[in-house]
């Protein structure tokens, strides 16, 4: 109970809730359900006393509230509709920042080897993901800790206030009755919970771990199906992915089991509550003292008789009564993701790489002298790392230096906006030139609305060499002094890439100006090339810099990813 709380606290403190603005939507929530459960009530009473066809001005008061409590039904609701999203985008915007600040400082950037990031444990050491995994899971996450507020906070409380009121109502007409609906309500609104709690955490095993399992292995299969068959190992890749589907779907199967549970749980606990209070209705109704009533009144003026008013709010009254605590087991559910997804994000705030203290402590040179610098090494060697060392990514940002990774985001919204990430005050020539520059002046011209074409989807609205050509042309409108650009030519044509990277490595060209510092990662770096500076970073951490004449080509891409033969590997 105590980690539970502790998680809780952790949760207030990461999203920044405001304690008014969850006191506010918890007010219009109650008011809601509380329109709804008085709206029962007095719809129950008013049928039943039209029942003894009273003159038509003693019912006017009651056939108002009815149109009145029907109104702010759904007026509240709508109220508390909107001040609890306030909330939960405002949660989600400052766990955003908190989380991407921890992030940046935390020890999960250092190099790693293929291997590291495809083992089993992987998906639990958050210094093992791909970047990209890691920003998808940590986006899943903050999303998963935005709907707390939405899908359990507001929601539990409201159904704490909305049950005492329907119970204390109820102990009104009969105390038995209260009792029964107390005890449907608490199997409704804890044990139903707690099933579906249960189910979700086993749920939540079997995505973690067998699901994340299949889908890195079918992934595999489908992107390197080919590779895979030539090298004799496509049929037990495909197996390794069935086994693990199997596994998940049998642990979702168990996980689904409670969920059913938990499902019956409520309708169960309503039908018993409403059938015990028929029955004592049944054994109230018409007992002495129903004669010397006064007419109308709810209840009889002698214990133990009830009015007809009172035997139909003793049926009618639990039906409304559990709409609060109808959605606690979603509540019960969305707390168990938020609580497993506010470990993943601790965990990558505090991750440290321990794999040899001799790679986390390794001390990186500064950025050379030279105008034109070239990045050499092998996949996964450390050069991204060493780029964004000498951006300052792990300390302090080093003014106009940026780092343009690789993978960088392309938004849904024009070329041009694409564009003005990097300088706001961009014009439409300034950028109409950087794209010619870059090569893409023929795509520019093809696009219906030229810069004011819509990129649907981002990155997904162009192939991989536009977006390359996007980010690079970004890249030379920023006002950085110095670009560190990572692999800014891949997934281009041999010819073009090799043709950029020259302009790119020669201070003469006119691609970017002379007094500004150009540092390129490549695999690919032309024999004549003009750079005065070239970094070669090896597998095992080693960093060779050779300054002005040297002139170094790489031959790292031929050698990589070459397929197994026979029995061994290369």
């Amino acid at each position: 109970m105590s980690g539970a709380w502790t998680d809780f606290r952790r949760m207030r403190d990461l999203l920044g809730l405001s304690g008014w603005r969850v006191a506010v939507s918890i007010g219009w929530g109650v008011l809601a359900l509380g329109s709804g459960l008085a709206l029962a009530g007095l719809a129950a009473w008013l049928i039943a006393r039209a029942w003894e066809m009273p003159p038509v001005l003693d019912l006017s008061v009651a056939v108002v509230a009815v149109r009145a409590l029907g109104i702010s039904r759904g007026l509240c609701r709508y109220l508390e509709r909107l001040a609890t999203h306030d909330v939960a985008l405002r949660a989600m915007t400052t766990a955003r920042t908190g989380v991407y600040t921890a992030l940046a400082r935390a020890d999960i950037w250092t190099p790693r080897s293929r291997s590291d990031t495809e083992s089993a444990g992987a998906q639990e050491d958050p210094t093992r993901l791909r970047r990209g995994d890691l920003l998808t899971r940590i986006v899943d996450d903050i999303d998963d800790l935005g709907a707390l507020v939405v899908r359990a906070v507001v929601p539990i409380a409201v159904a704490v206030v909305l049950s005492v009121a329907a119970v204390a109502v109820l102990a009104v007409v009969s105390v038995s009755a209260a009792v029964i609906l107390a005890l449907a309500l608490a199997v409704a609104g804890i044990f139903a919970p707690w099933l579906s709690a249960r189910a979700a955490r086993e749920a939540e095993l079997a995505v973690r771990a067998d699901r994340a399992e299949f889908t890195a292995a079918a992934m595999t299969v489908l992107d390197h199906a080919p590779e895979l068959r030539v090298a004799g190992r496509l049929d037990p890749a495909l197996g390794t992915a069935a086994a693990a589907s199997r596994r998940a779907v049998q642990a979702e199967d168990r996980a689904a089991a409670h969920s059913a549970w938990a499902a019956a749980a409520t309708p169960i606990s309503i039908g018993v509550s409403v059938l015990g209070a028929l029955l004592i209705g049944i054994v109230l109704y018409g007992g002495a003292g129903v004669a010397r009533m006064p007419a109308g009144s709810l209840q009889s003026v002698s214990p133990g008789a009830i009015t007809p008013m009172a035997m139909a709010v003793l049926v009618l009254l639990p039906l409304s009564a559990f709409e609060a605590v109808g959605v606690l087991p979603a509540a019960a559910q969305a707390l168990t993701r938020g609580r497993a997804a506010l470990r993943r994000i601790t965990s990558a705030e505090e991750a440290n790489d321990v794999r040899t203290q001799q790679d986390r402590l390794r001390e990186l040179p500064a950025l050379p002298a030279g105008r034109r610098i070239a990045v050499l090494g092998p996949s996964g060697a450390g050069k991204t790392t060493l780029l964004m060392a000498w951006a300052g990514l792990f300390d302090t940002p080093r003014p106009g230096v940026t780092f343009f990774a690789e993978d960088a985001h392309l938004f849904g919204t024009t070329v041009l906006e694409n564009l003005r990430v990097a300088r706001g005050d961009v014009t439409e020539d300034e950028a109409r030139a950087a794209l010619h520059a870059v090569g893409a002046g023929d795509w520019l011209d093809s696009l219906p609305e030229g810069l004011r074409t819509d990129l649907i989807g981002g990155a997904a609205a162009v192939s991989g060499g536009q977006r390359r050509r996007i980010l690079l042309a970004r890249a030379l409108l920023s006002p950085a002094r110095v670009l560190l650009l990572d692999e800014p030519t891949e997934h281009l044509e041999a010819d073009t890439g090799a043709h950029l990277l020259r302009a790119l490595l020669d201070d003469t060209s006119g691609l970017v100006a002379p007094d500004r510092t150009v540092v390129v990662v490549t695999h690919q770096l032309p024999p004549d090339h003009r750079a005065d500076t070239v970094v070669q970073v090896a597998l095992d951490g080693r960093i060779a810099i050779h300054p002005t004449i040297t002139r170094l080509t790489s031959d790292f891409a031929s050698r990589e990813n070459t397929l197994p033969t026979g029995g061994s590997t290369r």
